[in-house]
């Protein structure tokens, strides 16, 4: 399960993107919540990167791994990861996380999948795959 964090590291080449693609080239299977898209395109729009480059990256997204809905049991699983991402992070005086990371842990472990993330709420976990 890939989230945001780590398709932009893959996308900008760095180091940490350069383990991703190792990990998704070694990977069974890969998958992408569809919220991830989204906020993909938000992160962009924000950093006033043109709707083309946008649009190729999201579909480099569709190509590269399944994309998963969110369906009921996800969004159940979502509320619960949300309260546990809330209090390790208050835990670990950390901000709060986002509904995005709770959906994204949710929708790894529907799948008993790995997320693979640079984004510290996710340090410890053991669906984690940190880059």
């Amino acid at each position: 399960m890939v989230d945001s964090y780590a398709w932009v590291e893959l996308f900008l080449g760095s180091e940490r993107g350069k383990t991703v693609k190792q990990i998704l080239s070694d990977a069974e299977e890969v998958r992408t919540p569809d919220i991830v898209l989204a906020e993909i395109s938000r992160k962009y729009l924000r950093e006033h990167v043109d709707e083309k480059t946008i649009k190729q990256r999201l579909m480099e997204i569709s190509s590269a791994s399944i994309i998963t809905s969110i369906d009921i049991d996800v969004a159940m699983r979502a509320g619960e990861a949300y309260l546990e991402l809330a209090g390790k992070a208050k835990h670990e005086m950390r901000r709060m996380p986002s509904l995005f990371d709770a959906l994204v842990l949710a929708t790894a472990r529907e799948y008993d999948s790995k997320v693979v993330t640079g984004d510290e709420h996710f340090r410890g976990l053991p669906e984690t795959l940190l880059i």
